[in-house]
């Protein structure tokens, strides 16, 4: 059984038991939440689709722990110009683990 659900902006494909990583929620770890849209749900080959959600389908998630991305270097050079600028940016996730998905 899986799912497509929206989490914090971004849609994910999830299953139960599974981990990933989403942007920043404002949670504390060892916290639940449930997330109510869902765009699909196939449940051993019975899918259904909602428009655009399904509605009374929700998905169960705990916080795990709050982390940081791996670090990006942007880079602006112009050239025979002498103008070099550089900026880092690390991301704010949180690991989640999938409880349930019901609907």
């Amino acid at each position: 059984m899986f799912a497509i659900v929206s989490i914090a902006g971004q849609q994910f494909k999830v299953e139960e038991g599974q981990q990933i990583f989403v942007h920043r929620l404002a949670a504390e770890e060892g916290d639940s939440r449930s997330f109510d849209t869902v765009h699909l749900i196939d449940n051993d080959g019975k899918v259904r689709i909602g428009a655009p959600n399904i509605s009374g389908a929700s998905v169960k998630v705990s916080v795990i722990s709050h982390v940081k991305g791996d670090k990006v270097i942007v880079f602006h050079k112009n050239r025979r110009k002498g103008y070099r600028k550089k900026n880092g940016h690390r991301q704010s996730f949180t690991k989640v683990k999938i409880e349930s998905i019901a609907g």
